[in-house]
């Protein structure tokens, strides 16, 4: 079977990147990318199969390797980011993972933002150690912190931002500007702003790396994820770790995600919207202690946040009064109860009981992560629903 490749999409705007990007079809004409749900590939003679396998002759060699719809995934990511490759991995921590321990040795040094996902986290944190990785782990708002601890031993920084749950946000360009005075690589997890809120690779960054199954899904179907990097990268670390690891995506999660595009940048605006209404309506709320949205004027790195990203996200993050966390949740009627965010359906997390929980007590008091802290991905309901189920629960607590 030959496929043909349209067109290059390059000269068009995101949208139509979005849509139409990376896009293959057979000889039989399909207009939805079609799912080639096989694990490998015939070849017409012993020849040809070691001229593939030597790197000869273009073509699949088995879907651990490549798949043509893995590939369009691929594709369609890596010409929205405007970056070189793409390689898409069976979720997004086998992303991070993988971003980290492809380019990583023991004796290296690695410089992290102490704010990070519980996950992620983790293998900063436990993990990496393990295999003689020396890890710091430092407030990534603080600059003076990144220029203290990053030096010639530094072989990369790893940083999320906008931070999860704490909506913490990084300067990435004056990070990447401290850590390529010393050769280290920069990797952000970009998985909150979504790559239509917020370009690293524009502002500095060597590495991205995504959840898919966050907004690039963003219906709660798939999992997946993404690393994004320069052609160079991609063939010296990155091809050769994760064909040999095995952290493939399917060919129908990868088809799921490739569709999730399609709609990602239409949904983001309209999750970003309601996200703001509804952390104006919380702010200003008796029985809520404190709103965490970078789209607040009130937040520490308000100005940063208008800066580095185009809008606030899907995330509105708050301090609720008194012990009354469990109950708000409880009384929600709208919103469920999920550690997933990034859907087309309203959220709500205790991050301390649940994506926060690994890190135990004293980490989570490091990273301001209390009790009393609730998170909300807001979906895509009519955002005056949403209100009033919030305010219908916080009336329930006394």
């Amino acid at each position: 079977m030959s496929f043909k490749k349209n067109q290059n999409y390059n000269q068009y705007r995101n949208q139509t990147k979005l849509v139409r990007a990376g896009l293959f079809r057979s000889e039989h004409g399909e207009t939805s990318e079609a799912i080639f749900m096989n694990s490998g590939y015939v070849f017409n003679s012993a020849e040809e199969a070691e001229a593939r396998f030597a790197g000869e002759l273009e073509g699949y060699l088995y879907t651990r390797y490549g798949n043509p719809t893995v590939t369009m995934f691929e594709e369609r990511m890596a010409l929205f980011e405007g970056v070189e490759a793409c390689f898409a991995t069976a979720s997004g921590m086998s992303a991070v993972f993988a971003s980290l321990l492809s380019y990583l040795k023991s004796g290296d040094h690695v410089v992290s933002s102490r704010s990070l996902f519980g996950s992620c986290y983790h293998i900063l944190d436990q993990i990496l150690p393990r295999y003689g990785i020396v890890t710091h782990l430092i407030d990534g708002t603080d600059l003076s912190q990144w220029q203290q601890h990053i030096t010639k031993k530094t072989k990369c920084v790893f940083l999320e931002s906008p931070s999860n749950p704490t909506m913490e946000i990084i300067d990435i360009k004056s990070v990447a500007k401290i850590a390529h005075q010393y050769n280290a690589l920069v990797i952000v997890d970009n998985i909150l702003a979504s790559p239509v809120l917020q370009k690293p690779m524009d502002l500095g960054a060597d590495i991205i790396v995504y959840s898919g199954t966050k907004h690039i899904d963003g219906q709660g179907r798939s999992l997946g994820g993404a690393i994004l990097s320069s052609k160079e990268h991609y063939e010296k670390h990155l091809k050769p770790f994760i064909r040999h690891t095995g952290p493939a995506i399917s060919p129908f999660n990868a088809w799921v995600l490739l569709k999730g595009l399609e709609t990602l940048q239409i949904r983001m605006d309209q999750h970003c919207q309601n996200a703001l209404k509804v952390a104006n309506y919380l702010s200003g709320h008796p029985k809520v202690e404190k709103t965490i949205y970078p789209d607040l004027k009130n937040h520490p790195q308000y100005a940063l946040a208008k800066k580095q990203m185009l809008q606030g996200g899907s995330i509105v993050t708050f301090i609720i009064k008194g012990n009354n966390a469990f109950k708000f949740m409880n009384a929600l009627n709208i919103f469920d109860i999920s550690n997933n965010l990034g859907d087309t359906k309203s959220l709500v997390t205790h991050p301390a009981t649940t994506t926060h929980r690994i890190i135990g007590e004293e980490g989570r008091k490091k990273l301001n992560i209390p009790n009393t802290m609730i998170r909300l991905s807001i979906g895509l309901e009519d955002v005056d629903d949403l209100i009033e189920d919030i305010e219908n629960a916080l009336k329930q607590i006394h």
